[in-house]
């Protein structure tokens, strides 16, 4: 996944990273289940501690889903390209749909899906599933400005492995994080057929800040 700007105001480019170490991938909390809020700066310089929440029990603001709506299948370009359309946004999965045409065939011989699309669609939806994570766990800041937290979310690792071919009407990508830290999030998705056979899988990791 590319690294995000959505916020006019940002400066262009993206910001270089210092190399990971042990301390970075193991930092943090472990999603789907729970999202721990601790340790965060009041007025004064005091620490307001706040409680552990249950990812089920976060409910995003409508703000905050049209705007994620609108990075995802707008100002990300390439998934207009793919036809990605988020259908299920939620803090501990994400839901979305590609509808097949005649673009996206890899073999013309059988109609299937090319396996780039597969890919990148899975990409994507790692990609939002920590975007939709990542706002859950700062759901003491406004809506715009958990938004502009996905400036520096990219790609670092992606894996994907191609179970059935894929031939459809349409196809269901599901995806969830797995850990995320404060510098790394990993997450699991799916590519599922319209039969509900499971297609393919993937696993990625995705820089935060």
């Amino acid at each position: 996944m590319p690294h995000l700007n959505p916020s006019p105001d940002s400066a262009p480019g993206v910001s270089q990273h210092r190399a990971l170490d042990s301390a970075d991938m193991c930092d943090g909390v472990r999603a789907p289940r729970m999202i721990a809020k601790t340790g965060v700066p009041a007025a004064g310089g005091a620490v307001r501690k706040r409680s552990t929440v249950a990812l089920e029990d976060v409910v995003f603001e409508d703000e905050f889903v049209n705007g994620l709506k609108k990075i995802f299948e707008e100002m990300i370009s390439f998934n207009q390209v793919l036809g990605l359309k988020i259908h299920d946004l939620g803090p501990a999965k994400v839901r979305a749909r590609i509808e097949m045409k005649p673009e996206l065939v890899g073999h013309f011989s059988y109609n299937r899906i090319h396996g780039g699309v597969i890919s990148a669609g899975l990409d994507a939806m790692g990609g939002l599933a920590v975007m939709a994570a990542i706002g859950a766990r700062h759901m003491d800041e406004a809506p715009q400005q958990r938004l502009r937290r996905f400036a520096n979310l990219g790609t670092i690792d992606l894996r994907i492995d191609y179970l059935r071919p894929g031939i459809g009407a349409f196809f269901e990508l599901h995806a969830q994080v797995l850990r995320l830290g404060s510098r790394v999030a990993s997450t699991r998705m799916e590519f599922w057929g319209p039969d509900g056979k499971l297609l393919s899988t993937g696993s990625g990791a995705y820089i935060v800040s």
